[in-house]
């Protein structure tokens, strides 16, 4: 059973999605404080997933993914909020999130998405398996820890951001469709609000956020390309 931190500060929401959690076959450790939940995450071992809400009083939920970061507490965190504006989606991620989700979403897609995290967390599929043993010219992805190396140099991310290079890079060579990518974000199941150009442009964005981290440690990368209507794919120069 999969132990899941939840952490809002709105009692009715905190005991629902509970519930719903724990029917779902989670075990579910409640706290309506990020302080209260900071001293539980930092003293207790073996939590699979926190769900975070951002504002809360005393120390919102930005506040207590830095703090937990900064204690060496790498759970993967999902923001559960209402505030839908992309600003605070890029937030989330840059500061270390692997996924954002409105509170008006249902709870199936929230499971959806749970569940994609904690199966890419335990490396289970033969993909994420195959993915163990990638290098790739001067890539180099380590599973295990989710981590991604250009020319030995790490690059610095987030658990959705190296799934998509995983993907790709595995298919070195072949396209990678802007669907399968959206998936890694949002599950199978999600439908963007803006139809297959809202998806479209939210891989793009993640895309341009990758290869800028790339492009910090190596001026020169080029790696990423797009197959225009498509989606990407990770040039293959090795040998034929």
């Amino acid at each position: 059973m999969s132990r899941i931190a939840l952490v809002d500060d709105d009692a009715l929401f905190l005991e629902s999605l509970g519930q719903n959690l724990r029917d779902s076959g989670y075990d579910v450790a409640a706290f309506d404080s990020g302080l209260a939940a900071e001293a539980f995450l930092r003293a207790t071992p073996g939590v699979r997933l926190i769900l975070l809400d951002w504002k809360m009083p005393e120390l919102n939920g930005i506040e207590l993914l830095q703090r937990l970061r900064t204690a060496g507490v790498a759970t993967p965190v999902i923001f559960l909020t209402a505030l839908g504006d992309q600003i605070y989606e890029e937030t989330a991620l840059k500061s270390g999130a692997v996924d954002f989700v409105e509170k008006s979403r249902s709870f199936t897609i929230l499971k959806n998405r749970i569940e994609l995290i904690l199966a890419g967390a335990k490396g289970g599929s033969q993909d994420q398996a195959a993915v163990e043993a990638v290098v790739l010219g001067p890539l180099r992805l380590d599973h295990e820890t989710s981590r991604a190396f250009w020319r030995e140099q790490q690059v610095e991310l987030s658990l959705t951001e190296f799934r998509m290079v995983a993907l790709m890079a595995m298919r070195a060579g072949r396209e990678v469709r802007y669907r399968e990518l959206y998936d890694l974000v949002h599950g199978p199941e999600f439908v963007a609000g803006a139809g297959e150009q809202g998806y479209r442009a939210n891989v793009r964005t993640f895309i341009k956020r990758i290869r800028q981290k790339f492009h910090d440690l190596d001026p020169g990368f080029d790696a990423i390309e797009n197959y225009a209507g498509f989606g990407y794919r990770w040039r293959d120069d090795r040998p034929a």
